[in-house]
């Protein structure tokens, strides 16, 4: 009976890191939201944020877990061609530390300007985790839509990931 219950969560807990890896999420496309949210913490993340401000498929743009340290100035001159962009449309969040406070410091930011849509731009690997993270912490009113970016993540980052998710979802499950 025991050795049933480990291989059935065994087999499930394989075929779940199966599906994740194989099945990452995908770009959004043209929908329009009211704010596009970008984690920080991989490349081409604010990139896609931004292209979501230039194409007009949202107005306003968060993105969370800024480094204290990091000036707007700096951060925009980065990108060029984006300094207007900062100056009018991006909110830096400097509160956040890891997925699950990004997903607290957008909370607050969303509540405050009465947002009913939001575009989460992260990296594919990464976009399931964010997405737990964002629901857990925003009022069911508020539509989440991701938008992927498209990487080549190693085994060991998708395994990683994965077991992160899971963790992060059993310990959800039991109220943690």
């Amino acid at each position: 009976m025991i050795v049933r219950l480990l291989s059935s969560l065994l087999l499930a807990w394989v075929l779940g890191f199966a599906w994740f890896a194989l099945l990452l999420p995908q770009p959004l496309g043209d929908l329009k939201t009211d704010a596009v949210v970008v984690p920080t913490g991989g490349p081409l993340r604010i990139d896609r944020g931004l292209q979501a401000l230039r194409n007009e498929w949202a107005p306003r743009m968060l993105i969370s877990g800024v480094d204290r340290d990091v000036r707007p100035a700096e951060l925009s001159a980065q990108y060029p061609g984006a300094a207007e962009l900062f100056d009018c449309c991006v909110d830096l969040g400097f509160r956040a530390y890891d997925t699950r406070s990004n997903g607290i410091e957008t909370a607050r930011w969303a509540k405050q300007r009465e947002i009913t849509s939001v575009r989460l731009v992260t990296t594919d690997w990464h976009m399931r985790r964010a997405e737990y993270e964002l629901k857990r912490a925003l009022p069911e009113t508020i539509a989440i839509y991701t938008d992927a970016v498209a990487s080549k993540p190693s085994l060991m980052t998708l395994w990683r990931e994965y077991n992160k998710l899971v963790l992060r979802w059993l310990s959800g499950l039991f109220g943690v």
